[in-house]
């Protein structure tokens, strides 16, 4: 019989984390969750909250003799990113995520898992509910729409949180206390283009990049992962300067936050022209396959025959404003921490385009571990935009996490995993957007701090977490907090 995830050990953990994997989450619908957990626990005596910005807030008194400690809050997301392999159907909305176990991990094949943050909701629920563990006043801030524009965090009212120290649950690499985060900023760019029609002796092509390993914005924008948004502008471009090709639609990518893993584009070109298209598709794909040798040994580049009749498509000048903008447009690493080795410090990621009737939109996700640079950055795009007469704005800015080494609560973390597993760990910031650095604008008191278990491929098909890196987070947990009982950082 295979493994279940209430079958894995901690069990309490991953009890709610199969919980988390049935009720679907995305963005902006976690409705159906909430429900659950605050029947959940009102059913055990805890005070279930849900304030103005939707966000759950659960609490429970200390254990007896620590009621005078300061409170401490654990805080992560209820809700995921969703993407799914072509051809696999699941409906985010309605269809519960199919989590298997795979030599050590637990894996979600061709869906992502929800780990991020599920595991980290499923930690603190758990820590909620366990029989004799010591602690101070406890606090779980579960906040909604992370994903998606971190509406729950920005939205939380000053002096909501009555505790002192906040331990996030929402970074994905064991044995690192993290200390910062990157802030970010999207640039929105719209444009409604001319449209003529196409000669009646074009035939439509439909060109496909696929096979891409996608991934985090943030996390793994360091990584060399191709985009294909930004390789299917690159090939139409090429073709563009060989032939007369017609832009008919345009579609790639599905959040800005995540790696595009593939992209589509419906071409009109002449007749003699499309029936020899094969060899240069085929040469364009070699190509790619040698630059991309070591990161995307997969990638896919295939062009399919359209028996429907030409319409129209966007105008010679638009295309060319359009394709120009979208090969040559900033994307990757703009900077490397100085103070980090290792760490991007500012980046950007086209991670959405869509070309429809005219329509044009695309967006971009700029992070920096210093907000100036990632304003910066965003002021250059919207510029850029402007120089190809696209419309363009700055939306949705969340600050960083500014580093505190001198952290009394990170002081005490570390003597605690010191004891717990022999050496100290190491301390590091993240180029992902955590909710801290909102949360320190709303509760500017809080001391603050981020650890999680080994999470690979967040925000993309095939997410996976180690079972027992969770184990070793649900360890330091409990003893984090036992010794927060005894004594305040």
């Amino acid at each position: 019989m295979p493994e279940t995830l209430e079958s894995l050990q901690p069990r309490p953990v991953w009890a709610h984390f199969a919980a988390l994997c049935a009720i679907p989450r995305p963005s902006l619908r976690e409705a159906a969750l909430i429900e659950h957990l605050t029947g959940w626990a009102e059913a055990r005596g805890i005070t279930a909250v849900i304030d103005g910005a939707g966000n759950l807030i659960l609490k429970k008194p200390a254990s007896p003799g620590c009621e005078a400690m300061p409170g401490v809050i654990m805080q992560g997301h209820l809700d995921m990113v969703c993407q799914a392999n072509t051809g696999t159907q699941h409906d985010f909305e309605r269809d519960p995520i199919n989590a298997v176990v795979r030599d050590g991990w637990v894996v979600a094949e061709n869906t992502t898992l929800g780990a991020d943050n599920g595991i980290g909701v499923a930690l603190a629920l758990a820590v909620l509910a366990e029989p004799g563990l010591i602690h101070p006043p406890l606090e779980v801030l579960l906040t909604v729409n992370e994903e998606c524009g971190m509406d729950g965090a920005r939205g939380l009212s000053p002096g909501t949180l009555q505790g002192k120290t906040l331990i996030n649950l929402d970074t994905e690499e064991w044995g690192h206390f993290y200390l910062g985060c990157a802030g970010g900023v999207d640039v929105e760019v719209r444009h409604d283009c001319e449209q003529e029609a196409v000669p009646p002796d074009y035939a439509l092509l439909r060109f496909e990049v696929s096979g891409l390993r996608g991934g985090h914005s943030g996390i793994d924008i360091h990584l060399g992962r191709g985009n294909a948004i930004k390789l299917l502008a690159e090939a139409l471009r090429d073709l563009s300067a060989h032939t007369d090709v017609r832009l008919v639609e345009m579609k790639g990518g599905t959040a800005r936050n995540a790696i595009p893993r593939e992209a589509y584009a419906v071409c009109a070109l002449h007749e003699d022209v499309a029936s020899n298209i094969d060899e240069w598709v085929r040469h364009r794909h070699e190509a790619w396959r040698a630059r991309f040798a070591s990161s995307e040994a997969d990638v896919s580049f295939v062009c399919r025959h359209d028996d429907a009749p030409p319409g129209t498509a966007i105008a010679h000048t638009g295309q060319q404003h359009l394709l120009a903008f979208l090969d040559i447009a900033a994307n990757g690493v703009a900077r490397v921490s100085e103070d980090f080795p290792g760490v991007t410090d500012t980046s950007s990621n086209l991670g959405v385009v869509a070309l429809e009737r005219g329509e044009f939109k695309a967006t971009f996700k700029v992070r920096s571990l210093h907000d100036a640079r990632a304003d910066a950055l965003a002021d250059k795009l919207v510029s850029f935009a402007d120089s190809y007469t696209l419309r363009a704005w700055k939306d949705g800015a969340y600050p960083g996490w500014t580093p505190n080494p001198s952290s009394p609560l990170l002081d005490l973390c570390q003597q605690v995993y010191t004891a717990q597993f022999g050496q100290p760990a190491s301390l590091q910031v993240i180029h992902a957007g955590l909710e801290c650095g909102l949360l320190a604008a709303s509760h500017p008191h809080l001391d603050m701090i981020s650890f999680g278990p080994d999470i690979r491929g967040a925000h993309a098909p095939g997410e996976r977490v180690e079972m027992e890196s969770v184990g070793r987070c649900w360890t330091l947990l409990k003893a984090v907090l036992r010794e927060l009982a005894r004594r305040s950082p």
